[in-house]
């Protein structure tokens, strides 16, 4: 599997050309803006009200203030920015040229990019890092079920592991369904799930990793993570966040972003130690995991095996 090879094509669908992915940044700025724009409209019409309140009457130039106020928020509400430019990233669909056969390593970024298309109606936010450890610490990290417990103790307010109910097998990946309870009556996460649901965390290929999370009236969170090798000690890490949640879709994308980069500044330290390590331990079939809370590991393991090492490094991107 280290052959040399030309990912271009499939990989700029994931990780966006340099044009697309500078659009999709302004975008975010945009989009980043009229969200601040919301509570700060929401500050001035509230400051209003108490000032016009506090004499218990309403004059002329407070009545003025309070609809100018009213006035602005709706027209701010109705500037909201096009989100085109990031769906039309996520769904466009690769195929390869006329005449060519899909590499093994193609057809894992084409059943991602499938993956993704399949749930664009869904789509709520994107974030793209390149970060400089090995893919196979991010990999062993996701599919490690007590990273839950251990590395995200804070973010996830003591969530706990209660079993593993159910594992299945594919020719390239996994699916396995876990309880988990959370134990505390003050955990935030009980806003949107129950205090025990099943979840389910899918191999889909050794680049793309999904966890699906049950939340209230058969509504369910997606996040989909897809980690492509760079180079031998660098990977590009994509997180893209689903959900059919009836919520306001501005509120719900500013939980999710502020979420996805407080889990992933608990995972920077681990990852890091994860790089010290010796990796061929990692993936050595004759140390399968045994635990069950390893065992889609242990299936990324006897299906790629030391080969997971020399995955082939996504060079043009660039």
């Amino acid at each position: 599997m280290s052959e040399s090879l030309s990912l271009k094509d499939p990989i700029s669908i994931l990780t966006n050309s340099k044009t697309t992915e500078f659009s999709l940044i302004l975008a975010n700025v945009r989009h980043g803006v009229w969200l601040f724009g919301i509570p700060a409209w929401l500050f001035a019409i509230i400051d209003r009200s108490f000032s016009a309140l506090a004499d218990s009457c309403f004059s002329a130039v407070e009545i003025l203030h309070l609809s100018m106020a009213s006035l602005f928020f709706v027209s701010w509400l109705c500037l909201k920015p096009e989100e085109s430019s990031q769906s039309d990233t996520v769904g466009t669909a690769w195929e390869p040229a006329p005449g060519s056969e899909l590499s093994e390593h193609e057809l894992f970024l084409q059943l991602a990019q499938a993956r993704m298309t399949e749930l664009e109606d869904q789509h709520m936010i994107r974030q793209e890092y390149d970060l400089p450890f090995p893919q196979l610490c991010q990999i062993y990290h996701l599919l490690n079920l007590k990273h839950l417990e251990n590395v995200h103790s804070f973010s996830l307010n003591n969530l706990r592991i209660v079993k593993v109910s159910q594992v299945n097998a594919t020719s390239i990946g996994g699916h396995i369904k876990f309880q988990t309870i959370l134990e505390s009556p003050f955990n935030v996460l009980r806003i949107w799930r129950q205090p025990i649901v099943e979840v389910d965390l899918i191999l889909h290929s050794p680049y793309t990793v999904e966890l699906s999370i049950p939340v209230y009236n058969e509504k369910r969170i997606t996040v989909l993570f897809n980690a492509i090798p760079l180079s031998e000690t660098e990977h590009k890490f994509l997180i893209d966040i689903y959900s059919d949640l009836p919520w306001p879709k501005p509120l719900l994308q500013a939980v999710l972003h502020v979420s996805a980069c407080l889990t992933l500044f608990e995972d920077l330290p681990y990852l890091h130690k994860l790089a010290q390590r010796n990796l061929d331990r990692l993936v050595n079939s004759s140390r399968l995991p045994s635990h069950e809370t390893m065992w889609l590991f242990g299936r990324f393991v006897s299906l790629y095996g030391s080969s997971a090492q020399s995955l082939p490094a996504a060079r043009a991107i660039a």
